[in-house]
């Protein structure tokens, strides 16, 4: 199977960082996410309660980062994917986090991970 589930961009403000004046202030994050979801269910269905909830997950995400204030953004990665593979099934997914800012030289830094069989 090769369908997925995509949210890209997602903007959460949390506190990220391991510099003293980075743990005082929200800084923003983008997120992109690409899971694995057999998509073949809810397009027979044409039910919702058989999609992924992708408007669920990115609450989700966004509450555990505002949650957790790690320092570093592989931290955060490792977190947001065991969180999605527990509490909504995700088999495989493809994470990339983005902070944009973090390098004056770069328009941002971040990590990719994938997680899980496909």
């Amino acid at each position: 199977m090769a369908d997925s589930v995509l949210i890209e961009g997602l903007a959460v403000e949390t506190v990220i960082g391991v510099l003293d004046w980075e743990r005082e202030v929200s800084q923003r994050l983008l997120i992109d996410l690409e899971m694995a979801w057999d998509n073949r269910v809810p397009a027979a269905s044409d039910n919702v309660a058989d999609a992924l909830d992708y408007a669920a997950v990115t609450e989700r995400v966004t509450g555990f980062l505002s949650g957790i204030g790690p320092q570093l953004l592989e931290t955060a990665a490792e977190g947001i994917s065991d969180l999605l593979q527990q509490e909504f099934g995700v088999r495989w997914l493809k994470l990339v986090i983005r902070k944009p800012g973090a390098v004056p030289a770069a328009a941002s830094v971040g990590v990719s991970i994938e997680r899980g069989v496909r």
